[in-house]
């Protein structure tokens, strides 16, 4: 019996710290592109709070939505792009954020709040920001460009890279017609696809990384890209020049949610508040090369990042911009008539 009875007490002693262990485990999970935070970031935020970051890369925007519309749990912040923020607070997927668990809230610049998809602020905290623009070699362009229109000009011909996005090229060629990015009628549509259609000639290569390559060996002398990648050639060609295009900037913004079947939702809290101090904000929006949101991490940013035009938009232009918004069923006639043009 004493011998039943010590092994007994033994196998509880043991069994007690792995329980304390599992209880005490503090953890939070992310759906968002692989890093979308940089590493030193969640490294430190794990030594300052012992909460574990799990990182779940995103695929896609629309592999989300549906994962997150299917049900999906496991989830306790996503960062993703405005139009999807948009979608899954309509669908009542997100729960409202606790601001009493967030005073750096206030670090936040207003000029990324109140925004369509959360014009109450009660669901979103922004993440980074940023404008498609034009760049390109003014040694090598026998013109100033100054707009999309500029793109279709026949001295491009073979020279301009550009993204892989059927609703910002498909929304750029509208805007060349007097249009907006987000129209929904199907006949103006397909006379954006033939307009559009013209400017093939003129493009090297799709795609981000392939815009950037094509642009550092000067095999391509305009680009047309995000922000980060436009902010690349800059860096490396400082006498390039950026262009705001006269029909007006398009927009994004990237934000963090929480969804409303969150497990983890204080450590979703305390990893937002520690986003918004502004020394780390600084160095996430440098990281990511994004426009920072945060108005308290100016003195922290390089005098480069400030400076650069790319990161320096005038924010009555920006303030003009236009968002892509969900245009519902019509998304699926943006995807055909975009992969019919590249196909030609």
């Amino acid at each position: 019996m004493k011998k039943l009875l010590s092994l007994m007490i033994a196998l509880c002693l043991m069994a007690m710290p792995l329980t304390g262990l599992a209880q005490e485990e503090k953890v939070v999970n992310i759906l968002s592109w692989y890093g979308y935070i940089d590493d030193v970031t969640l490294t430190e935020f794990e030594e300052d709070t012992g909460i574990k970051v799990i990182w779940s890369p995103m695929e896609s925007i629309d592999d989300m939505l549906t994962k997150m519309t299917q049900g999906a749990s496991g989830y306790d912040l996503i960062i993703t792009s405005d139009y999807s923020l948009d979608i899954l607070r309509q669908a009542g997927l997100l729960q409202k954020l606790d601001k009493s668990l967030l005073p750096n809230y206030e670090n936040l610049n207003p000029q990324y709040l109140s925004q369509y998809y959360d014009p109450e602020n009660e669901y979103v905290i922004p993440h980074v920001a940023g404008c498609p623009l034009i760049i390109y070699d003014p040694e090598a362009v026998p013109f100033e460009i100054t707009s999309y229109e500029d793109l279709w000009r026949p001295e491009l011909a073979d020279s301009v890279v550009v993204m892989d996005s059927a609703r910002i090229l498909l929304g750029i060629t509208l805007k060349t017609m007097g249009y907006g990015m987000n129209e929904t009628d199907p006949d103006l549509l397909k006379q954006a696809q033939e307009k559009m259609m013209s400017l093939y000639p003129n493009i090297l290569a799709f795609g981000d990384l392939e815009s950037v390559t094509a642009m550092e060996t000067k095999e391509a002398s305009v680009g047309f890209m995000f922000t980060p990648f436009v902010y690349m050639v800059k860096s490396l060609y400082p006498d390039y020049q950026v262009v705001y295009p006269t029909e007006g900037l398009g927009y994004g913004i990237d934000g963090y949610v929480i969804p409303s079947n969150a497990e983890n939702v204080e450590n979703a809290h305390a990893l937002l508040n520690y986003m918004m101090q502004p020394a780390i904000a600084a160095r996430n929006a440098e990281a990511q090369m994004y426009m920072c949101v945060n108005q308290a991490a100016t003195g922290y940013l390089s005098s480069q990042y400030v400076n650069d035009p790319v990161m320096n938009v005038d924010p009555e232009l920006v303030a003009q911009a236009e968002f892509i918004l969900n245009v519902g069923e019509t998304e699926t006639l943006y995807n055909e008539l975009y992969t019919t043009f590249k196909l030609q």
